[in-house]
């Protein structure tokens, strides 16, 4: 059995350790709303860019002088993962949900005999994951979204990217990033980078009666020359946003559910101190008073 000298170490580290949690809830409380702003509003300027995108794109996909990082260079062999995870811990799941996906990933790349690249922004998810990914990790880059993310960081990355695409690295790109549902919910959701694909769902509905027929001014090679580098940013700063939205919400929760545990644990340390304090001073009565009577 303890002692109470040691019920009452334990019971102050434990207050100490639910004032920190209380406060980083605080912080992280703080900076969610403006993340979760920022990202509802990038999402639909970065959604009806993908759509614009793909309208223009499905009249030169196939054409001889569509840009490469439209076609793509006619392979799939070898697939790069812009993981986006965070830099610091204490956010419950975020980063575990993205390594179960990677695992997965990677299982499915290898069985269907592709290689396998992974650039990670964040250095938690590599951390989990750099016994299995070995040698396949391009490289960490950390701090990109310290203390916000910045556009500027998000086009650092697609330019870094394009470079790699040009130069043959990779032949397909893809980006793969918590998505800001709710404080209690958030998605692990890829995106294909390179070449341009609109995703599942962001298709623009068949239209019922007569067809549009538009003109381009300049023509669709050079609009998509211009557009598409600039997409690659928007879209990498896009998940960016809801990766940081998605992370502060993750540390909210968690560190709620952690204050709300340290104040279980008080209580019940209190109540073991109550009871053997008790023990102690029942103890010592039953001695004084068998010492009385043997007088």
């Amino acid at each position: 059995m303890p002692s109470l000298k040691d019920l009452r170490v334990r019971i102050s580290s434990v207050k100490s350790t639910q004032r920190i949690t209380s406060a980083m809830k605080m912080v992280a409380a703080a900076k969610l709303r403006r993340a979760q702003e920022h990202a509802e509003a990038a999402r639909p300027y970065a959604e009806r860019m993908e759509r614009m995108l793909g309208s223009v794109a499905s009249s030169v996909a196939d054409s001889v002088g569509a840009p490469p990082l439209l076609a793509g260079n006619g392979k799939d062999g070898v697939h790069l993962i812009v993981l986006v995870s965070s830099d610091r811990g204490l956010c419950g799941g975020f980063n575990t949900n993205l390594s179960r996906f990677m695992r997965q990933r990677m299982r499915e790349l290898e069985a269907d005999g592709k290689t396998l690249k992974v650039l990670c922004v964040g250095r938690k998810a590599f951390g989990q994951l750099k016994g299995e990914l070995g040698s396949r990790v391009v490289d960490v880059l950390e701090d990109v979204s310290k203390p916000t993310p910045t556009f500027g960081g998000a086009a650092a990355i697609a330019e870094r990217l394009t470079e790699m695409f040009d130069a043959g690295e990779f032949d397909v790109c893809t980006v793969v990033f918590n998505k800001f549902v709710s404080v209690l919910e958030q998605d692990v959701t890829p995106l294909q980078l390179i070449p341009f694909s609109v995703p599942e769902g962001e298709e623009v509905p068949e239209a019922t009666g007569p067809e549009a027929s538009y003109e381009y001014e300049p023509d669709e090679e050079v609009i998509l020359s211009a557009l598409l580098p600039r997409n690659l940013s928007v879209q990498i700063f896009r998940a960016l946003l809801e990766s940081f939205a998605s992370e502060q919400g993750a540390r909210m929760t968690a560190m709620d559910n952690a204050t709300r545990n340290a104040g279980d644990m008080i209580d019940q340390l209190t109540q073991n101190y109550n009871r053997t304090r008790q023990a102690f001073i029942t103890k010592e009565l039953i001695e004084i008073i068998s010492g009385a009577e043997a007088l």
